[in-house]
């Protein structure tokens, strides 16, 4: 996945505004990440993602000179259709609802 693309579906938060928002905010826990436009606070499938870019964030601040790559994250290798679909079958299975306006889930295949 590229910085463009969508980490929240709920609230069409992308990457590369969570990773700038951890940036300016120096957030100290991964939930403060939902006051950045609302992400995590929906279905919930992107909360383990926030803990992710909350902990790059971390080591970023940890190591000023050391800038954390994105292939350092568990869906840098998942294009963005992969990623809808995983967070399809996720709500699908009852662990979450997205609120109105969400994304809509895609069309099976």
């Amino acid at each position: 996945m590229n910085l463009d693309d969508k980490v929240c579906y709920c609230f069409h938060v992308t990457q590369r505004k969570l990773v700038n928002w951890v940036r300016l905010n120096d957030p100290k826990v991964p939930s403060q990440l939902s006051a950045c436009g609302g992400a995590g606070t929906g279905c919930g499938w992107c909360i383990p993602f926030l803990k992710q870019i909350f902990a790059r964030g971390v080591a970023a601040r940890a190591n000023a000179a050391c800038r954390p790559a994105v292939a350092d994250n568990a869906f840098a290798d998942m294009t963005p259709e992969e990623y809808a679909a995983l967070r399809a079958d996720y709500v699908k299975a009852g662990h979450g609802t997205p609120p109105p306006g969400a994304q809509p889930l895609p069309a099976k295949e």
